[in-house]
């Protein structure tokens, strides 16, 4: 994924601009998405072509019969993560050349700057609370009260106690593609204080804090022996897939591995003893939907 990224980044301001995810879907069609097989020389082969303008994507990708498939797919799970957006630090000028808008990696590791975690490819592992099932996520094991970060820029679907996953977030991308699923978050204290159903959060915001609640009907338990978070993304094409048998829920480990690169720097307010991020930033995403929402709003109110 980075390779890839790295060709999008570099190239977005030419004339000859790539598309990460396109990129990906090409190498998704030559390996019948098995990634084991992916050698650096078969991109450099692809992007050398398309930089050179000795060939376009169109013409790579004629023979390729599955890769409208790969594109989409890819593009479903990965379309949020790299666009423009415009950081700020709290004391800085507005002005100044730190506050223009950049282009890049707009998506944050789950786990706050700083803060120490460990992982593995669990995805598919057995689980056995309630009934024999696979697990759906990535588990991410930290510390009691580590910030949990956004992802990516949403909306708040769900927030709550669930018997699974104890405290847990849900939040929905803007395109409503991907479910982020932040789970097992700490007793009494699991969210930021400003989160609410429906509200809308940035990515790199924190959103909560780690614990090891859930496996428990009575809420607030902690019946989990390893603090860690649960963290799942679910695509969903149609939303009849939401809730159901035919969920589409993806191994998150070389996510969070891409992912880390880019993690949010936080800081306690001793005071309401809430974490909060140092640098603030505007995602364009996130200013679209509250002006599509406000429209939506006053287009009701005059309905009436």
């Amino acid at each position: 994924m980075n390779d890839a990224y790295q060709y999008d980044l570099k190239s977005h301001d030419t004339d000859t601009p790539l598309d990460w995810v396109c990129l990906l879907a090409v190498l998704g069609a030559k390996y019948g998405g098995d990634f084991k097989n992916y050698k650096q020389a078969d991109l450099v082969n692809i992007t050398d072509k398309l930089l050179n303008k000795e060939s376009t994507l169109e013409q790579l990708t004629s023979d390729m019969k599955y890769y409208p498939y790969y594109n989409e797919a890819y593009h479903a799970v990965l379309g949020g993560l790299v666009g423009e957006y415009q950081l700020s630090d709290s004391d800085s000028d507005s002005n100044s050349d730190s506050n223009k808008m950049q282009y890049g990696l707009k998506a944050f590791s789950p786990i706050a700057k700083g803060f120490p975690y460990t992982d593995y490819d669990d995805f598919g592992s057995s689980r056995s609370f309630g009934y024999r099932r696979q697990h759906l996520g990535h588990d991410m094991m930290g510390q009691i009260g580590t910030p949990i970060i956004a992802v990516e820029s949403g909306y708040v679907e769900c927030l709550g106690w669930n018997r699974y996953g104890g405290w847990r977030i849900g939040i929905r991308s803007f395109d409503k593609k991907r479910y982020y699923y932040y789970a097992h978050l700490r007793q009494n204290f699991p969210y930021s204080k400003s989160l609410k159903e429906g509200g809308t959060v940035t990515a790199g915001d924190v959103i909560g804090y780690m614990g090891h609640t859930g496996y428990s009907d009575k809420e607030n338990t902690n019946n989990i022996d390893i603090i860690h978070l649960h963290f799942g993304l679910q695509l969903i094409f149609d939303e009849s897939q939401k809730d159901g048998n035919n969920e589409i829920w993806i191994s998150c480990y070389e996510l969070a591995r891409f992912l880390s690169q880019n993690r949010s720097e936080t800081v306690k307010d001793e005071s309401s003893k809430e974490w909060h991020r140092i640098q603030n930033m505007v995602d364009p995403a996130v200013t679209n939907y509250e002006k599509s929402a406000q429209k939506n709003t006053a287009d009701k109110k005059k309905e009436k």
